[in-house]
């Protein structure tokens, strides 16, 4: 929706025959409408559900594509809130970030997707699994966002910002796609470059991003008003192994402009080159005494003068957020945020 690009695995139609324990849609416009038009899909789905398999979507894919082949009737589900006047009386709305009912699974939108997902996860696994998992991500359940902010500094731009996201293979893909999505809604300029051999990036967990850039040609762009490094391992090795994406940064520092990392990131990449010399950051509990000051890691969110920090993935959307209030300031009498 936000021009983050992602290689799926097959298409639709050359794994239609296949069974799934899951069939899971996501949201979007006009991306959950052109799934509620997929006639290949709904087949799919239908044939599913008639024989007793979980189902779910989030956002507008529940009224715009489940509810749409009335598989919803009968139902409570939950949707995004300008979506859900699109539900058949047949659908009882229910206002709640996600709601279970029987084999269907349906939640709000992008900020509720992590609570979204690991409702999933417990309907397949159990709540024991969900604990497995939510724990190390330090995924919380309560809205809103924490930031601790020290040194507040006023961030310059004129115009829209322009920020850049460094990708190399194995970077966690919830905290690289979060935060370009969350800048892109903002209407910031993001590049998102590769440092690899290609556009195509292999994130840690399988999924395939395609770079809009790469680095080379990025750094051309440069200077930028933001630059932000995702964290997962070994991709955050990878990048503060890359000479070209230090320049940059160092650059981006001399110039006291901001810059940023999240979880395994600001261990491997900032803390190494001296680019958090003086200020105060944080990241994941495991690396946390790679820092020469780890006195904030408790911190989910830390802003010391023009460097940002977080923890991981699942705090990548208050990370996100808080980006983008920062972000926020540095246009300078322009508000950018639609």
């Amino acid at each position: 929706m936000y021009g983050v690009k992602i290689m799926a695995d097959e298409l639709l139609a050359d794994c239609a025959a296949a069974s799934y324990d899951l069939i899971v849609l996501p949201g979007g416009v006009p991306g959950a409408a052109n799934l509620g038009a997929c006639a290949t899909l709904e087949g799919m789905v239908r044939k599913h559900v008639e024989k007793g398999g979980l189902y779910a979507a989030i956002c507008a894919a529940p009224p715009l594509a489940l509810a749409s082949w009335c598989l919803l009737d009968g139902h409570k589900a939950t949707g995004h809130p300008w979506f859900v006047e699109k539900f058949p009386p047949e659908v009882t709305a229910v206002d709640a970030n996600v709601v279970v009912d029987g084999n269907a699974v349906t939640g709000t939108g992008p900020a509720t997707s992590m609570e979204f997902v690991l409702a999933l996860v417990e309907q397949l696994y159990g709540k024991e699994k969900v604990e497995q998992i939510a724990k190390p991500m330090l995924v919380r359940y309560e809205g809103g966002y924490s930031m601790n902010e020290l040194n507040s500094v006023q961030w310059h731009c004129s115009g829209t910002p322009k920020v850049l996201l460094p990708l190399g293979n194995g970077i966690e893909e919830m905290e690289a796609i979060i935060i370009v999505d969350a800048l892109r809604r903002a209407n910031a300029d993001v590049v998102v470059a590769s440092a690899e051999d290609g556009v195509v990036v292999t994130a840690r967990h399988g999924t395939r991003i395609v770079a809009d850039v790469m680095l080379d040609e990025a750094a051309d762009r440069a200077p930028f008003d933001l630059i932000i490094v995702p964290g997962g391992m070994p991709g955050a090795k990878t990048l503060g192994g890359c000479e070209q994406l230090v320049a940059l940064l160092k650059k981006q520092a001399e110039a006291n402009r901001p810059y940023g990392a999240i979880g395994a990131a600001t261990a491997h990449v900032l803390e190494p080159h001296g680019l958090l010399k003086g200020k105060k950051a944080t990241t994941c509990a495991s690396m946390a005494g790679l820092l020469a000051d780890d006195s904030e890691c408790e911190n989910r969110v830390v802003v010391d003068g023009n460097v940002i920090t977080s923890r991981s993935p699942g705090t990548a959307m208050e990370y996100a957020v808080a980006v983008v209030e920062e972000a926020r300031r540095l246009a300078e009498g322009l508000l950018f945020l639609g």
